[in-house]
């Protein structure tokens, strides 16, 4: 059991809390601030009790100067501002004489944010790198340290694990919610358990599958994904995107676990992927060479319905279809809305999949909507974290 931010006293201290705050922005303007509201909880608690409170994020990536003007943190300073109704003071620097005064005068319940810390990438990648040197001069410049930034706990970067190593550490509501509720879900779930896997391709989920398919009840596959093990049972599968490297893994996978994992039996295929495209419905067994699957159909929907319908907990990561585009939404949309009615554990992956089901209008209507794509699809793969394992243990 790690420690949380609970566990400490943090009357007068300072209180590092590394955040996720790598938002949208078009215009340089937020487009969506759900992971700054995310965080609030945390903040507010370190401010109630007393903290000096630094706050720590990155903001895209950090390959140019260019990138750095247009990934500045200041426009989430203003937005923070606003949603704690108090001044944030921005650092514009992530070290140096005026970003050590600026902490050096912090009262007690003074909130202040430091500049992206992928700046200190250029030219080095001194922190996606967990310089050890630059988490040192991190570390020295609080009294405790808090990981609430779930969507990078499963990189080592100087920000999470460097500082972690150094000082006393927890983690923050948001990454103790995240734990529970993907973590000891899959260690014991209410069944019937069943996840849904979807996105492009097999590869970047062959570890999911390895680790959940002798976990879970059921596994419904969708998305592009479904086309790499249609076309590994020998089904034509047109121009549909096909990850042929894992064609031998999907065969295996067939072969061993046919009762478990459930394909489409019908798509929704088009010519080609944009909003004018012709979407026809067909079974899979009347696939062309010419046809590219981009959804799953309404005979494979009422099917999945079903499963969803007789399960106890359910994880879903990956949308089953191209939902950004209308005529290719139905199956997403439809899985969303019937796990909305469903009075079981529902956690939603993070990245493509949470954006779809929140623009759907669901943001509220699962028991859990991860914050992080790449973190919630190691530990949907059983891997430990190095941001969460570097933090202190009870």
């Amino acid at each position: 059991m790690k420690k949380t931010i609970r566990d400490f006293d943090l009357n007068e201290k300072r209180v590092i809390i590394r955040c996720d705050f790598n938002v949208p922005l078009k215009d340089g303007k937020i487009a969506d601030d759900n992971r700054i509201v995310e965080s609030l909880k945390t903040i507010n608690y370190a401010i109630e009790n007393g903290a000096k409170v630094i706050l720590m994020s990155h903001l895209g990536r950090i390959k140019t100067e260019d990138d750095k003007i247009k990934n500045s943190l200041e426009v989430v300073a203003v937005r923070l501002s606003e949603l704690l109704n108090r001044q944030v003071i921005f650092s514009p620097e992530t070290r140096g004489k005026k970003l050590e005064s600026a902490i050096a005068e912090l009262n007690s319940g003074d909130v202040i944010l430091i500049e992206n810390t992928r700046f200190e990438d250029l030219p080095h990648k001194l922190e996606s790198g967990n310089d050890k040197e630059l988490a040192t001069y991190w570390a020295n410049l609080g009294d405790i340290y808090i990981n609430d930034a779930f969507g990078t706990s499963h990189r080592a970067h100087a920000s999470n694990v460097g500082i972690a190593s150094i000082i006393p550490s927890g983690v923050g509501f948001l990454v103790e919610k995240e734990i529970k509720m993907i973590g000891d879900v899959i260690a014991n779930p209410d069944r019937p358990f069943t996840v849904i896997l979807g996105g492009a391709k097999v590869s970047d989920k062959i570890g999911v599958i390895k680790n959940l398919v002798n976990i879970a009840d059921y596994i419904l596959i969708g998305g592009g994904m479904a086309f790499t093990f249609l076309k590994a049972k020998g089904l034509e599968v047109g121009k549909s995107i096909v990850d042929e490297d894992s064609l031998d893994f999907c065969k295996d996978i067939l072969n061993n676990y046919s009762n478990k994992v459930i394909l489409p039996i019908d798509i929704v295929c088009g010519n080609k992927v944009t909003e004018d495209a012709m979407a026809t419905t067909k079974s899979i067994d009347n696939i062309s060479i010419d046809d590219m699957g981009l959804d799953i159909g309404t005979n494979t929907i009422l099917m999945f319905t079903e499963y969803l319908n007789n399960s106890s907990t359910v994880i879903w990561n990956g949308p089953v279809g191209v939902f950004e585009i209308s005529q290719f939404s139905l199956g997403t949309k439809s899985l969303a809305s019937a796990l909305t009615r469903l009075d079981i554990t529902t956690v939603i992956g993070g990245g493509d999949t949470a954006s779809a089901v929140i623009k759907m209008g669901y943001k509220e209507s699962f028991t859990h909507i991860s914050t992080g794509g790449g973190a919630s699809l190691e530990m949907l793969e059983g891997v430990s974290l190095p941001g969460i394992e570097a933090i202190n243990d009870r």
